[in-house]
């Protein structure tokens, strides 16, 4: 079948693209390996600086995710608990450096002045869905101490760029990226885009023979959705308006 032949092939497509939501509860069923090895390939239809193909993903399943993720945890609860604690907590945090990132140290910092009003408008739905008040620090935490769960999903993707491309790698990723959730949500299953597991690389490749020249980039949980209320947030889409650079 060839799409994109008729207006109808155009309007599926578009429905289908707008349909993908973020994951952010799971099923513990584990994702079948067929329709993984399936989704990696269809992952890897997408463009590619000079085909190159700068980049690769360490598939976190079973035992490795969960020593993974007990690490990740320990990690975000000594950096919570430590922030939470006033100057001491950070002048402790600081002696210890116990959770402290390891690596994509820029996750860290503040959204420019421009960006930060999408990235609050985002937060404030989430916490809203969840009930969490703004002001609790400590159920916000707690929230946020799921990404290092991967929200329940049984698989989590980790991946890598080559250092030597840059923006490049990293552009290329992302078009690879895409295609993997799409084809992902083609097959029933949910993903989430996960920049905050990126910063403890050393954690990832305890367990994982990373090739030299590569660094992490980001996570994605993937797995079957659950119905959690949360999976029916629906975050702000900007209009075209937005994206498109005015002529002078």
């Amino acid at each position: 079948m060839t799409l994109g032949n008729s207006k109808n092939d155009a309007k599926w497509v578009s429905e289908f693209l707008s349909s993908r939501r973020t994951t952010r509860d799971f099923l513990p069923d584990p994702v079948p390996q067929d329709i993984l090895n399936q989704i990696l390939t269809d992952a890897l239809t997408a463009p590619s600086w000079s085909n190159t193909r700068p980049f690769k993903v360490a598939i976190a399943s079973g035992e490795v995710r969960n020593r993974i993720s007990a690490e990740f945890l320990s990690r975000w609860s000594a950096v919570s608990k430590h922030l939470r604690g006033g100057i001491w907590g950070k002048i402790k945090l600081l002696i210890t450096r116990y959770g402290l990132p390891t690596s994509n140290r820029l996750i860290s910092k503040p959204y420019p002045k421009d960006l930060k009003p999408s990235a609050m408008r985002l937060g404030a739905g989430l916490y809203a869905t969840f009930g969490v008040a703004r002001e609790d620090r400590v159920q916000r935490d707690k929230w946020w101490a799921k990404n290092y769960e991967f929200y329940g999903a049984p698989t989590e993707l980790f991946i890598y760029i080559h250092k030597s491309l840059h923006i490049y790698a990293a552009s290329d990723a992302g078009l690879m990226m895409e295609n993997l959730a799409l084809s992902a949500h083609a097959h029933g299953l949910g993903t989430c885009m996960q920049g905050a597991v990126g910063i403890w690389d050393d954690v990832v490749r305890k367990e994982f023979e990373v090739p030299g020249g590569y660094r992490l980039l980001c996570g994605i949980a993937i797995g079957y959705p659950s119905e959690s209320p949360v999976n029916a947030f629906k975050a702000n889409r900007i209009d075209v308006s937005e994206l498109v650079i005015k002529a002078k």
